[in-house]
């Protein structure tokens, strides 16, 4: 591609969350190694469409830059992904630019995500320790267990894994691939595993692990090639175990 030719971009725009959706077209100029992230910098510093009309600059999240924050997700030509490792050069043009459709749009590719938060909430994924004072040494964990948390652990929350999932929609109360993972990661944990019945009894309830039908799509679309699947199927098993744990009252931990 030749540095004096332009590229060019079709982005479905939301002025704000109650308004209809419209397409609006642009134009950048083309240089080696841009990626999306960089477009659409350009087009937000000079706000003019591709017919050179103004308009206001284009609306989407951004932090690291880096693929580590996951605030950049957005549809690219169809597909959930990161705008800040999907390279120009690696594209067909046209360019189409989407916010992801499973979560409510704010403004343009901006969306919000709170809901998938909120699952973690609800699934306490965190390993909470009372106090301030000096608590020595955290536990060891064994080399075979922290390397597979250690995968799990790379997830940002960047919902690509939830746009992918046939079954995250506004007809399914599943919680999704990336909340209903993280129990695991916490509950490997020396000291997140005393909050581990409660993480399993809150994936029992309805919008848990039931509602995944093991498409594989996630595992397909994840950018830290997280084993989402292999998760969710050793979660069921742990949840098996712990049923059989309250049925017969013996001990959660």
């Amino acid at each position: 591609m030749a540095e004096n030719k332009k590229v060019r971009f079709i982005i479905e725009r939301q002025d704000d969350p109650d308004s209809k959706p419209y397409m609006q077209t642009f134009e950048v100029d083309y240089r080696p190694s841009m990626n999306v992230i960089t477009a659409l910098m350009a087009i937000r510093t000079y706000p003019v469409d591709a017919e050179g009309n103004k308009t206001t600059p284009v609306a989407w999240d951004m932090s690291c830059l880096e693929e580590v924050c996951g605030a950049c997700s957005m549809m690219i030509n169809g597909t959930a992904r990161q705008s800040c490792t999907a390279l120009v050069d690696k594209l067909d043009q046209p360019i189409k630019l989407e916010p992801m459709r499973t979560y409510p749009v704010v403004r343009d590719l901006v969306v919000d995500r709170s809901s998938m938060f909120a699952s973690l909430k609800k699934l306490k994924a965190w390993i909470p320790i009372d106090g301030i004072h000096d608590l020595g040494p955290g536990p060891r964990m064994s080399e075979k267990k922290r390397a597979w948390a250690y995968e799990l652990s790379k997830c940002m929350t960047c919902g690509v894994c939830q746009e992918a999932c046939p079954n995250v929609n506004d007809r399914s109360n599943f919680i999704g691939p990336a909340p209903a993972t993280q129990p695991r990661l916490f509950n490997a944990h020396p000291t997140g595993a005393m909050n581990k019945a409660e993480r399993l009894h809150a994936l029992m309830e309805l919008g848990g692990l039931q509602g995944c039908s093991n498409a594989q799509n996630c595992v397909r679309v994840c950018p830290k090639g997280i084993p989402l699947t292999t998760s969710i199927a050793a979660l069921n098993r742990d949840m098996i175990i712990q049923s059989f744990r309250d049925f017969f009252g013996s001990d959660s931990g």
